[in-house]
């Protein structure tokens, strides 16, 4: 029997210690779920199969897709697209346990309605690649917001070394990667990216948009939710208690329970202050020749946790290219209509700007010079890092400080459940967030995130620290849409 590769040093960062209290719990008669994507869809899943919630309504209400009324959700949710990462590889242990407790979910193909079955589930490998950072001494407590994208690979690659130890066969798919010549020689397009990393078979990407209407399809058929299209313009409350939503033609939909799952669109209906904030994140789509297909087919997905830029491999001779960074920002004067908060005064916030809100949108040039330069580092191609997009887009992220989900009771109204915060890294969970999500209802948060995913003292100014983003905090969307190219 082959053994493991021995872990390289592990830089752990500082985490509060769980402190929970598992508190009664009586299921309302009632839920109401606002929004459709990734969180909202996982929520009414689990909600709709537990003997629990047997007599509870749910209610599902979101904006639908224009073109398609009865399909949820609307084309500008970050759930719809070509593809998302899927991976366990993460600095944090916890979140690395629950990436492989999806992991099972997403390799199941035997049948054609398992998840990952009818190309919705890819397992191309995931090559996690870093720059060089600061000397650490092994054993060193690194703070997770003095985390550098090279102490991120490295702690992944001994989480998911960790994880595959009673393993052998995903064990002998994870390999350290110790140079430039290595990273090159395994990504196999004659490219390379960081000084450092590791290959991990057993990740890979999954078509976002047919696997979110798997999960849309897998809700409609538990027969136990209703679904209403709408745009929901306010929260309905009588003091401080949420009794329901209010939608843009004067609709009232009203519920015991409002589970808040929004996204970036949260901070619009709730004060999030603090808490997080909307980020819009760059995205490139190429159209690639045949051959250019077939000479990529057999490359895993590349991810540079220092500057953020990765590639996931191309499908349908459509390539994309992305940045997982700090991202842009999109000030906005809070919606009056907003459920306020005790703070002091209500603050600007960062709210989406999309396609379907602007047809013309296009990604800065700030933003499609780093998504060349990455095709130019990884898939030097003759002619491709210069051959315009097909296509660009602009995906919102609700970020949070440390990069932890936000699920949690909010702390001032009775009857509103939050469930957002997914910073850019929830989509792959979908298999079995929804049952932490219903989990954090009943009180019952898993004990790796409590404290992680509760609401958090204020911080004045949100940017992601977690080792895993690239780029430069703090750039305003319309500053950089109008610099001249």
């Amino acid at each position: 029997m082959a053994r493991s590769p021995s872990p390289p040093p592990l830089f752990p960062f500082a985490s509060q210690q769980p402190t929970s209290s598992h508190e009664t719990f009586s299921p309302p008669p009632s839920i109401l779920i606002v929004g459709s994507g990734i969180f909202g869809l996982s929520t009414a899943w689990a909600l709709a199969r537990r003997d629990l919630f047997a007599k509870c309504t749910i209610t599902v209400v979101d904006r639908s897709d224009p073109l398609n009324p009865d399909a949820f959700p609307a084309p500008d949710a970050a759930s719809v697209d070509t593809s998302r990462i899927v991976r366990a590889d993460y600095a944090d242990k916890a979140y690395a346990a629950l990436g492989a407790e999806a992991q099972l979910q997403w390799r199941k193909q035997a049948k054609p309605t398992d998840l990952g079955a009818q190309g919705r589930y890819h397992e191309s490998g995931l090559l996690l690649v870093a720059d060089p950072g600061p000397v650490r001494i092994p054993g060193e407590i690194v703070a997770k917001s003095d985390m550098t994208g090279m102490d991120y690979v490295r702690s992944s690659w001994a989480n998911v070394l960790s994880l595959a130890a009673d393993n052998p066969d995903l064990a002998g798919r994870i390999r350290e990667l110790p140079d430039v010549d290595a990273i090159r020689e395994r990504l196999g397009t004659g490219g390379s990216s960081g000084s450092w990393g590791y290959i991990n078979e057993g990740s890979g990407w999954a078509d976002a948009t047919a696997s979110t209407k798997w999960l849309f399809d897998k809700v409609k058929a538990t027969g136990r939710v209703t679904f209403v299209s709408g745009t929901v313009a306010s929260l309905e409350h009588s003091g401080a208690t949420v009794t329901g939503a209010k939608l843009s033609d004067g609709r009232i939909l009203s519920a015991e329970l409002v589970v808040l799952a929004t996204g970036a669109w949260t901070g619009g209906l709730v004060d999030l202050s603090g808490q997080a904030t909307a980020t819009g994140q760059v995205l490139g789509y190429l159209d690639l020749t045949e051959a250019e297909q077939q000479l990529l087919n057999d490359m895993p997905v590349i991810l540079n946790l220092t500057n953020g830029l990765f590639i996931i491999p191309p499908r349908n001779r459509v390539l994309k290219i992305a940045r997982h960074s700090y991202g842009y920002l999109n000030p906005a004067v809070p919606p009056t209509a907003r459920l306020p908060s005790t703070s002091p005064a209500s603050q600007p916030i960062s709210y989406p700007l999309t396609h379907l809100s602007d047809p013309s949108l296009s990604i800065p040039q700030e933003g499609a010079d780093d998504l060349r330069r990455a095709l130019r580092e990884m898939v030097p191609l003759p002619g491709l890092a210069d051959r315009a997009f097909t296509k660009t887009r602009i995906c919102w992220y609700s970020d949070t400080p440390t990069g932890d989900f936000l699920i949690t009771y909010h702390p001032q109204y009775n009857g509103l459940f939050i469930a957002t915060g997914d910073s850019g890294h929830g989509f792959k969970f979908m298999p079995v967030l929804g049952e932490k999500i219903a989990d954090c209802i009943t009180h019952s948060c898993p004990l790796e995130f409590v404290g992680k995913w509760s609401w958090k003292p204020d911080t004045e100014l949100i940017i992601t620290e977690d080792g895993s983003r690239g780029g430069k905090p703090g750039l305003t969307l319309a500053n950089e849409l109008g610099k001249e190219s």
